[in-house]
């Protein structure tokens, strides 16, 4: 249970509640003990009628009535006590499943994009939810039915010593044999249930990536194919379900059997010390048989607390092995910063350390507040490594970066990532109405200025052509827009945020060249107070800039405006007339 300390810190979070649950348990067992003493006077007292020729059948009766009586009613508080304990001990374990799918989800927030490069979106939601649910079950009746079961065999077993130790010892006899089977099987289903987790992450990898590649699936008509390969994945998970399944069901027979050959010693060796006289009466062995049956659901329910136990250990290895990661970047000042926007690369290389690419080797550049910088190369030349590293998604290996002056990873991180309005190259929508997916840059705007910037970045119009217009629910990643809808919405998102840093990542590859210029003009307009950085493929998105940037294997190869380039011979005098050719035809 190495993996299960984890969770003490709630424990002890939740003290009061378990404290109350345990105490509530011991109480309501300390009731259970009188039934069986009561059933055992009764049948004294008949036994003890039928020896009289001269006895009351009143008295006896009363004596009968009396004790079905006070049966009925500690039988009563002893199952008002089990509800108690099961709401408080159930209701801790459902606060202790929220604090920790939100400390996985707020873990998941921090850690660096190189994480989810190396790890699959199936997976991650698995540890988040069925592996969470496991341990749930751990903290829960897992732990109730043990406290339950330790408490019930304490309770239970003090008082049958202090009747008969002899009958005791006999009666407990097969615990050893108890004990080792737990420890086997235990440790077997540990192994399963890890290769059976391992399996399922798998499984929802796979499906996740299924549908949301749906539309390649269908384009390649690979339908069939993928359909035999979650069979295979399915049959799999079947195989090892039911490998842990067989072994865990070996518990419950095995336990009923050393119940049943308790029973039979305690008839066997308890008449016996009846008949030569160790023991006064026969209400005694009742009494212990009924001591051994409410024993039987406790030490079943061994099996399937240990089966719980060992299941949620697997889950919380899986949890764990994410939440001892330390993310790669650290907030390391906790006070607020103002940032203005000033930008500086100095001597700036870095390389991605899944790939081991460098991506930018010895850059240097300066933007200053209010300026607009575009940054030119081909695919795979860095551009966008720099937009990362502006938005501190990485740190620098060697080489600094500043802001305003300042070192950024000085810069409290989350008012830097605030400044920053950011339109990634792959445009990112969520599953929900266009409206709020504009709002995201700013929670609190009015349906006026969404249409503003909606307006500005030439996608109104579309809009307003749809059935619900911006109460239009989009499907899963912005799928009922196209290409160019989903980037001008992601547009008027950056927009509508309103900071003094614009980071527009190839952002307009997807729209045609009239409206490219009318979103360009428009963003002129909106870009004269703030730093802006646009990454482009296109002259046409770079000829306003202050300064442009063309970027060739992670280096700087051409610098300066639009008219000096045009006028040196290289990559941007290439491109200018090669679209402006394009552009006549």
């Amino acid at each position: 249970m190495k993996e299960l300390q984890y969770l003490n810190k709630y424990f002890i979070k939740y003290k009061f509640q378990f404290l109350l649950g345990l105490l509530i348990t011991i109480v309501a067992q300390i009731f259970s003990l009188f039934t069986p003493q009561l059933i055992a006077n009764s049948i004294n007292s008949v036994q003890d009628f039928l020896k009289q020729d001269n006895a009351s059948t009143v008295t006896i009766k009363n004596i009968l009535l009396y004790n079905l009586f006070l049966i009925i009613a500690t039988t009563l508080i002893r199952g008002v006590l089990t509800f108690f304990m099961r709401q408080t001990l159930i209701v801790m374990s459902r606060n202790v499943e929220f604090d920790l799918k939100n400390e996985i989800f707020r873990q998941y927030e921090n850690l660096s994009p190189s994480f989810y490069k190396k790890n699959r979106t199936g997976d991650l939601m698995n540890r988040i939810s069925e592996d969470v649910g496991r341990v749930r079950q751990y903290v829960g009746p897992a732990i109730m039915y043990a406290l339950n079961t330790v408490i019930s065999f304490a309770v239970i077993s003090v008082h049958m010593y202090s009747i008969s130790p002899k009958l005791t010892l006999y009666t407990l006899l097969p615990l050893p044999i108890l004990a080792y089977s737990i420890y086997w099987i235990s440790s077997e289903i540990n192994k399963r249930s890890t290769l059976y987790q391992q399996n399922l992450s798998k499984l929802s990898s796979f499906t996740q990536e299924m549908f949301s590649g749906i539309r390649v699936t269908k384009a390649y008509a690979l339908e069939e194919q993928k359909g035999n390969d979650f069979k295979e994945l399915s049959r799999d998970s079947v195989k090892k379900n039911l490998s842990l399944a067989k072994i865990s069901a070996l518990f419950g027979p095995f336990m009923i059997l050393l119940i049943g050959i308790s029973n039979l010693v305690v008839i066997y060796v308890g008449g016996m010390m009846y008949m030569n006289g160790s023991i006064a009466s026969i209400g005694i062995v009742a009494q212990f048989i009924l001591y051994i049956n409410m024993l039987t659901w406790p030490v079943a329910s061994l099996g399937w607390i240990s089966s719980m136990v060992q299941e949620a250990e697997a889950s919380q290895k899986r949890i764990n092995e994410f939440l001892k990661i330390e993310p790669d970047i650290k907030n390391n000042n906790p006070n607020h910063t103002t940032v203005l926007g000033q930008i500086a690369f100095e001597n700036v290389t870095f390389t991605y350390d899944d790939t081991n690419i460098t991506a930018l080797k010895n850059v240097s550049f300066t933007v200053n507040k209010g300026e607009t910088l575009a940054i030119l190369g081909r695919t795979g030349s860095g551009k966008s490594t720099i937009l990362s590293l502006i938005s501190r998604l990485y740190d620098v290996e060697e080489g600094r970066i500043t802001v305003d002056g300042e070192e950024i990873e000085a810069i409290n991180l989350y008012d830097l990532r605030n400044s920053i309005g950011f339109v990634p190259q792959d445009a990112f929508l969520f599953s929900d109405s266009i409206k709020n997916n504009i709002k995201f840059g700013k929670e609190d705007a009015d349906d006026d200025e969404v249409i503003t910037v909606a307006k500005k970045a030439v996608v109104h119009n579309n809009i307003i052509g749809f059935n619900k217009q911006y109460e239009t629910i989009l499907g899963e990643r912005g799928i009922t827009l196209s290409g160019g809808q989903k980037q001008r919405v992601s547009i008027a998102r950056a927009m509508i945020k309103d900071a003094p840093i614009l980071l527009l990542d190839d952002c307009l590859s997807a729209v045609d060249t009239e409206t490219e210029e009318a979103i360009l003009n428009n963003l002129l307009e909106f870009c004269k107070d703030k730093t802006t950085i646009i990454v482009s493929h296109r002259v046409s998105s770079a000829k306003n800039a202050d300064k442009i940037l063309i970027i060739e294997d992670g280096e700087i190869l051409q610098q300066g405006t639009h008219n000096q380039l045009v006028n040196q011979t290289g990559y941007y005098k290439e491109l200018y007339l090669k679209q402006l050719s394009e552009k006549e035809m």
